[in-house]
């Protein structure tokens, strides 16, 4: 398959799997009371409201030229805790939701790739295609169900950080918001170190089995 159609393959399941992400994060902050998605218009499925020039396109279409491991991400949905009436409940929710997000977009994936093949629709379709829908039905579970793993790391800023901190005391959780600053730093040294590639491992054999 020509770099084309690797592009496409790749490009719609990435953006649309950090687009539903963030939109998770701003529905569930506006159902505890926080507007401050809403009123960005934030709260829409149209990726162009969530592209981060180098998050959702320099660096995925990068790798992808490279032949790397694809990743992204998207604008943050702004949140402001201080419109929850229980702070620590509401950011937990707001936090989970993201991954949450991205499991279901993983089992979407997997469901379409199912009925494809199961209904022999590829037999209707050219070879072109059906290698096209497999590749992406391929991407969209695993660059899913990445990001909800990778999300889940109890490192702040990561979704995984903002649960913690939501179970922590307000003296412990102000340890957590100086560890923040510093959190992507240490996401990197693990990815540097090699630490994260059982979490790799695992994301593949799950995206095989969902297939």
């Amino acid at each position: 398959m020509d770099f084309f159609f690797q592009v496409i393959a790749i490009a719609i399941p990435v953006i649309y799997a950090i687009t539903v992400h963030e939109v998770a994060h701003g529905l569930i902050a506006k159902g505890f009371g926080d507007m401050t998605a809403s009123r960005q218009g934030r709260l829409t499925l149209n990726p162009i409201a969530h592209i981060d020039m180098l998050g959702t396109v320099i660096l995925p279409a990068l790798l992808i030229y490279l032949g790397g491991l694809v990743f992204g991400w998207a604008k943050p949905v702004p949140v402001n805790p201080y419109n929850f009436k229980n702070r620590n409940r509401a950011m937990f929710f707001v936090a989970i939701a993201g991954p949450l997000a991205n499991l279901i977009m993983a089992i979407i994936w997997s469901t379409l790739f199912m009925i494809f093949f199961a209904f022999s629709m590829e037999s209707l379709l050219s070879v072109r295609f059906t290698e096209l829908f497999t590749l992406m039905c391929t991407y969209g579970v695993f660059i899913n169900l990445l990001l909800m793993f990778f999300n889940l790391l109890p490192i702040p800023p990561l979704d995984g950080g903002r649960v913690l901190r939501s179970a922590m005391s307000d003296r412990n959780g102000l340890l957590i918001d100086q560890i923040e600053p510093y959190g992507i730093f240490v996401v990197f040294g693990l990815l540097f170190l090699g630490v994260l590639d059982p979490m790799f491992s695992v994301v593949q054999t799950m995206t095989r089995f969902m297939l």
